[in-house]
């Protein structure tokens, strides 16, 4: 497979640890054996014996890529994943709707297996480009195909795709994405789910940096996810970068327009969490200033979406 493959439609920072503990992850990144073909057991194998834990965390995205279960120790800890997708797929319909039928690109960067140009039909009109490293865009690309000779009625239901294979902390893959057909000038949406808080502090700046600099050029929404530092910092944390106060840090590069949610908020509820006394609604009940949790002396370990956008005056 080529480094870009293209398909068109028919188809502040470490800082001290807190006393919580970080368990082992390997043994929970495994692809789930959904599809049972030799081939894709092989890819399986080769995943789990030869990439590391950032090339192993892409293959999460679909099943709760930050491994939340292991940070909040909650027995609601498995609506996690489905709340924080259910936000992005609400979010990228609206902030392709507020470009009101103008052309629109979206970037999912660190995209994994990500699969909402096969899902979500509001992308019938925009140009989808992923990126992520090599080896897991070509797994990617393998499940794709067994997944679409197994079920005829699964077809890609974005305009186009575009798979760009680099790393986001190599400082050319701006560049890449633009020989692969990104255009700057065009209303774009940026999605970047379960990955900042992998980059160090300089990585997760340099590219926010980068996005914000387009709000001059187009329409551009971004649309992420931040860590605050008592989930970042466990001990055994795989986690870096952080922010306890993203709608103060975003518009200081150049957003115009943050909205800050959290799981349990009305935008982040879906109606899957009913009880007051969840964790994530008890946390709702804390100031954000609190980082260890007074009934149990837990770290108040909260994750931010957080939505962003800007255009030229």
């Amino acid at each position: 497979m080529s480094e870009t493959e293209k398909q068109k439609p028919q188809e502040e920072q470490v800082e001290e640890k807190s006393s919580a503990t970080w368990p082992d992850i390997e043994e929970e990144l495994v692809i789930p054996d959904v599809l049972q073909s030799e081939g894709v057991k092989k890819l399986h194998m080769s995943i789990q014996s030869e990439w590391d834990y950032l090339q192993k965390s892409a293959c999460q995205t679909a099943a709760g890529r930050a491994l939340w279960k292991h940070v909040i120790h909650d027995p609601l800890a498995h609506l996690f994943a489905a709340v924080r997708t259910l936000w992005f797929d609400t979010r990228i319909q609206a902030a392709l709707d507020s470009f009101h039928g103008d052309a629109a690109q979206v970037v999912l960067l660190g995209a994994g297996m990500d699969a909402r140009s096969y899902r979500l039909n509001c992308l019938n009109k925009s140009e989808v480009f992923e990126v992520d490293f090599s080896d897991v865009l070509q797994v990617k690309a393998s499940l794709v195909e067994a997944a679409v000779k197994s079920r005829e009625e699964l077809k890609m239901t974005a305009k186009s795709l575009v798979r760009v294979a680099i790393d986001i902390r190599d400082n050319e893959w701006f560049d890449k994405l633009k020989k692969s057909g990104f255009l700057p000038e065009v209303n774009t949406v940026w999605v970047l789910e379960g990955i900042l808080y992998y980059l160090s502090h300089t990585e997760a700046m340099q590219v926010l940096k980068l996005i914000a600099e387009k709000c001059a050029v187009t329409s551009t929404v971004l649309l992420a996810d931040f860590m605050n530092k008592p989930s970042a910092t466990l001990p055994n944390s795989v986690f870096d970068f952080y922010s306890d106060w993203p709608e103060q840090l975003l518009p200081s590069l150049g957003f115009s327009n943050v909205k800050l949610s959290q799981i349990g908020d009305p935008d982040a509820n879906f109606g899957l969490l009913h009880n007051p006394l969840n964790l994530f609604n008890k946390l709702l009940q804390l100031p954000r200033t609190a980082q260890i949790h007074p009934d149990d002396g837990t770290p108040c370990c909260r994750l931010y979406l957080v939505e962003a956008s800007g255009s030229p005056p």
